[in-house]
């Protein structure tokens, strides 16, 4: 017998992008045991949360959440307040701080706006982290899109080496509205993976180390994107419908068919 998560997960990948918190609560219904497993397996669009203490925005995920309340990166303290809510060693806050401060500013070179939050929590070799950063263009009303990225990070100690494990999630969305182009919606998801070596001198190196690994990762992603995603929508589009009338297109198919042919006999 198929196992009920992976029916479900197969099942969360054939409906539509855009609806995936409104597809997983209704799938949360239907199989309520399999709540926990869903949860922590399916990927959602980041929400914002402002911290009390501070002012500034941060984003919410699993990561950062203990019951029902979610740790600001900023203060370190949960919303709603939790006594005994889970938090990163001393060390490990100060890096926690350092990333969060380093983030921000990669953000704003990228994305020119957004939020970002940084996460860490301790492992028994080493540390893990979340990179969360989201984006969203609302300012035209015919046109939004928001742009969520989802990279987990674990960290194994080697000495003054340290192996870096990387899991990126990126989500797009994007709607146009207007009369002269009706709706047009393109949504999905893409994840990579990559795990690479670096030497730490210094405990502050990790978040170098991170840095470097993220921006690779998402310059890589943001590639695959424009060219192959969005790439292969403008050639399927093209062979479902030509952009000018076929009788021009048959005429410079032969203008050029023409062309070749007499460059083929002037090279004999």
């Amino acid at each position: 017998m198929a196992d009920p998560v992976d029916c479900a997960l197969d099942l969360m990948r054939r409906l539509p992008p855009q609806k995936v918190e409104e597809n997983l609560a209704n799938l949360v219904e239907l199989v309520p045991h399999l709540t926990e497993d869903l949860l922590s397996a399916i990927d959602q669009p980041l929400k914002l949360q402002r911290c009390k203490n501070t002012g500034k925005d941060y984003l919410l995920c699993d990561y950062n959440r203990d019951g029902d309340s979610y740790r600001s990166p900023w203060s370190n303290d949960y919303e709603p307040p939790l006594a005994d809510g889970a938090q990163p060693s001393i060390k490990l806050r100060k890096l926690e701080v350092a990333a969060n401060e380093a983030f921000s500013t990669y953000r704003e070179m990228y994305f020119d706006g957004g939020v970002s939050s940084v996460y860490m929590w301790d492992l028994d070799d080493g540390f893990a982290a979340v990179v969360l950063i989201k984006n969203v263009n609302e300012t035209d009303p015919q046109s939004k899109g928001s742009w969520d990225s989802i990279h987990v990070i674990e960290v194994n100690e080697k000495g003054r080496n340290a192996h870096y494990k990387l899991t990126s999630t990126i989500m797009l969305y994007m709607e146009i509205r207007g009369a002269k182009h009706g709706r047009i919606n393109l949504s999905g998801s893409l994840t990579r993976q990559a795990e690479l070596d670096y030497p730490v001198d210094d405990y502050g190196m990790h978040v170098a180390n991170m840095g470097r690994m993220v921006e690779d990762m998402e310059i890589k992603m943001r590639n695959s994107l424009q060219v192959i995603y969005f790439g292969k929508t403008k050639d399927i589009t093209g062979d479902l419908r030509s952009y000018n009338s076929l009788n021009e297109a048959k005429k410079l198919h032969a203008i050029q068919s023409e062309l070749v042919g007499k460059l083929q006999a002037r090279a004999h």
